[in-house]
């Protein structure tokens, strides 16, 4: 659907695409309304207090509930899934699982609902990284790329409401 420019309302007004296609993103593992604040996660232990996941400890009468990232690793459903292969995979592979672990301490540390679910090999050589966020999916990729070089590609299905990352070298 094109929409036209108006000449008379200032840019902010303006109808974007990306507003319209947000419309229609619906993720399974968001949350369905408001959650009781506060509540705990029964799974991992975080708290969710006015609008965010922390990791805070809850009162002892919190709302328990199982977060998002709780809910994704129970059901095998990753928000991301990193896939890396190539020659320089085989020979640094612990070095490379050391930098997504990192990375994903670094960022649990602040945001509990960035994890890596799982680091899988693949009968191919490949290895197949699952995280419970897309924004941590697209940050590995992002941290392979500065740290070792090689391709990166980013792609993401809004029918699956998945992001994947192919990084190769």
């Amino acid at each position: 659907m094109a929409h036209e420019r108006s000449k008379t309302h200032s840019a902010a007004s303006q109808p974007r695409q990306d507003r319209h296609l947000r419309d229609h993103t619906h993720d399974t593992y968001g949350l369905r309304g408001k959650l009781s604040d506060p509540s705990a996660c029964r799974t991992c232990g975080a708290s969710y207090h006015e609008g965010r996941w922390t990791w805070r400890p809850a009162p002892v009468d919190a709302f328990q509930t199982t977060c998002p990232a709780c809910r994704r690793a129970e059901d095998g459903q990753p928000a991301g899934l990193v896939t890396l292969e190539g020659p320089f995979l085989k020979e640094h592979r612990a070095e490379i699982e050391g930098l997504i672990r990192n990375l994903e301490e670094r960022e649990k540390a602040e945001h509990p609902l960035k994890r890596v679910l799982s680091i899988e090999p693949r009968d191919d050589g490949a290895v197949e990284v699952a995280t419970s966020d897309v924004h941590l999916a697209r940050g590995i990729g992002r941290a392979l790329h500065d740290a070792y070089q090689g391709e990166v590609d980013y792609g993401f299905t809004e029918i699956e409401n998945l992001c994947r990352v192919h990084w190769r070298r």
